[in-house]
């Protein structure tokens, strides 16, 4: 057990390293902020625009209405007020809109006129020292996209998940931006999948740990089945993880394999590779909810085990406990005309025997595993 925890020691590390540029361009809102934008650009040839830093949503949709090209807006936590404006702009469908403000939405991908809604649930894991039966193991956040011809609009809720490295990484391929707002959509859905995998690497490492704690030998200070709490925690925390995860399959399948207007073909092949990593993900997941099934079985039965053990051990040493008792409330009664109450032999002859049965009764008991 100590080599993996040494092993996790030095691999998670790293994962926190390898995931320092997304954290380090994190564009949670400001609460004291004016407006719930975060970015808005406009794209054409697949280059950002120049001198484009301070426009509006409108003023960006007048420039692609004029020159070509698309433009991409990212939101973060806007309210009804602010999203009112920019939802009038595109077209956005009421429904829609509601989902995307209020979010606790479930992965889902909807067709609106010529616009495609799609819901994402972004996963973290949150780093630990030791799961315990209250840690948090991961924590979820929403992005929803409204892709349209001309247009991309990212609504994300959450602290984590931020796509302003995405969108840096996406600056830097011209020739893949140039596809259009399809293009953004497939980053997008590629990100949260990866995001996915490194998830279910740090799950794994957390369920291998409990489950050898629950098949070792029980150390100093822990008792077998003790780690109910944390298996179900952890189980808790799979499912919020599964629930993440599951419903997001079939949209990626529908992009992956139904012809849409908005989705360019040469990225729609590049849907199926995520729909694949998605598959595996869920079968993990799965997988783990199964697994940590089985575990907590394991520990519930090693603690009625343990149970079983410490009341055959109460019953055997009550069985030896037996025999002097037995013996004392007899000759212990209040009569005039008992057997060897007047015998000069009658006390050691009446010790050696419960001792000698006592002797006996314990060495079976002990032979039998019982003691």
């Amino acid at each position: 057990m100590s080599m993996i925890r040494d092993l996790r020691a030095a691999v998670r590390p790293a994962l926190r390293r390898s995931s320092t540029a997304y954290h380090s361009y994190d564009t949670t809102r400001d609460p004291s902020a004016s407006s719930a934008v975060v970015d808005c650009a406009v794209y054409r040839d697949g280059r950002r625009l120049p001198g484009d830093d301070s426009q509006t949503p409108r003023e960006a949709m007048l420039r692609v209405r004029e020159g070509g090209g698309f433009v991409w807006i990212g939101l973060h936590e806007p309210t009804e007020e602010e999203f009112a404006g920019i939802a009038a702009e595109f077209g956005l469908h009421p429904l829609a809109v509601e989902d995307a403000v209020h979010a606790h939405q479930r992965p889902k991908l909807e067709r609106y006129d010529d616009t495609l809604f799609t819901v994402f649930k972004t996963v973290h894991y949150v780093e630990h020292d030791e799961l315990t039966a209250t840690s948090e193991v991961v924590e979820t956040g929403e992005v929803m996209c409204f892709t349209g011809r001309d247009f991309v609009i990212t609504v994300r809720h959450g602290g984590k998940g931020s796509l302003r490295a995405l969108r840096y990484g996406l600056e830097k391929d011209a020739e893949l931006l140039s596809k259009g707002p399809s293009a953004v959509l497939h980053a997008i859905a590629d990100h949260v999948v990866d995001g996915y995998i490194a998830v279910v690497a740090a799950v794994q490492d957390d369920i291998d740990e409990v489950e050898i704690d629950v098949f070792s030998a029980p150390s100093k200070g822990r008792q077998r089945g003790s780690d109910a709490g944390r298996i179900y925690q952890l189980k808790r925390e799979v499912l919020e993880f599964k629930r993440a995860v599951s419903p997001l399959l079939r949209p990626m399948q529908l992009l992956s394999e139904r012809p849409m207007r908005l989705i360019d073909p040469d990225i729609q092949k590049y849907f199926r590779d995520v729909a694949d990593h998605l598959a595996r993900v869920q079968e993990e997941v799965i997988g783990f909810d199964e697994l940590l099934n089985s575990i907590l079985q394991a520990n519930l039965a090693q603690a009625t085990v343990a149970q079983n053990e410490d009341m055959r051990k109460i019953t055997s040493w009550a069985a030896i406990v037996a025999v002097p008792t037995a013996v004392c409330g007899v000759y212990g009664m209040n009569f005039d005309y008992m057997p060897e109450l007047q015998w000069k032999y009658g006390y050691p002859m009446v010790l050696t025997a419960i001792i000698g049965i006592c002797f006996t009764i314990h060495r079976t008991l002990k032979r039998n595993g019982w003691l």
